[in-house]
């Protein structure tokens, strides 16, 4: 599985071959920079860390800095490590949008949109109580009962009720590759990716 460290820059759509307007997510993928290999000899499986983003060295850690130096390069910050990457890359090798190509199909890695504290029929999709029954009459969205009475005398785990909502690791899979722009460090993928503006993203071949 091999991969890139990106930005989510925003949406926008474009017409296809046949007409069709097709909404994408722009994203600024790299360059990333290899700042560890591992090996089976050394650390008992195969893979590769990348680092993406300049940050400035003061804000970074001794021991962070003395391991990009390792790698010539400047301290990062967001370093991700992919496994079974096909091409073989050595320290300090530039990893660019060129990995992709048009057409092929890619997974999207984000950080969902944080929604503070919602109720059930935002978080989990209730309908609400419009007949008024299930233990209430005049709260539209509330949840309404949750348990049982003296048996079990307990609310049940994974009961869906109101929290927080939003603010986790989300997985988009099979999301088609539409354009590559290697000169601008972009790539268009088509549908839409988890996250904020300016948030990291992480596409896996």
């Amino acid at each position: 599985m091999s991969g890139i460290i990106g930005k989510k820059i925003g949406m926008t759509s474009i017409y296809s071959a046949d007409g069709q307007n097709v909404a994408c997510t722009v994203v600024e993928a790299g360059p990333c920079v290899v700042t560890q290999v591992k090996t089976p000899e050394t650390d008992g499986y195969k893979a590769l860390q990348l680092g993406y983003g300049e940050k400035k060295e003061k804000r970074a850690t001794k021991a962070a800095i003395g391991h990009f130096k390792k790698a010539n390069t400047t301290a990062k910050r967001k370093v991700v490590e992919f496994k079974y990457f096909e091409q073989e890359f050595n320290l300090g090798d530039t990893i660019d949008v060129s990995l992709f190509e048009v057409g092929e199909f890619i997974d999207a890695v984000g950080t969902s949109k944080g929604k503070g504290f919602q109720g059930v029929v935002k978080r989990h999709g209730f309908g609400g109580v419009g007949g008024q029954t299930h233990g209430q009459h005049n709260r539209q969205r509330h949840p309404g009962s949750i348990g049982a009475c003296s048996f079990p005398s307990r609310v049940f785990k994974g009961m869906r009720m109101a929290g927080r909502m939003g603010g986790q690791r989300v997985k988009v899979q099979n999301l088609r590759v539409l354009k590559v722009y290697p000169e601008k460090n972009l790539i268009l993928v088509s549908g839409s990716i988890p996250g904020a503006k300016n948030s990291f993203v992480i596409l896996e071949k």
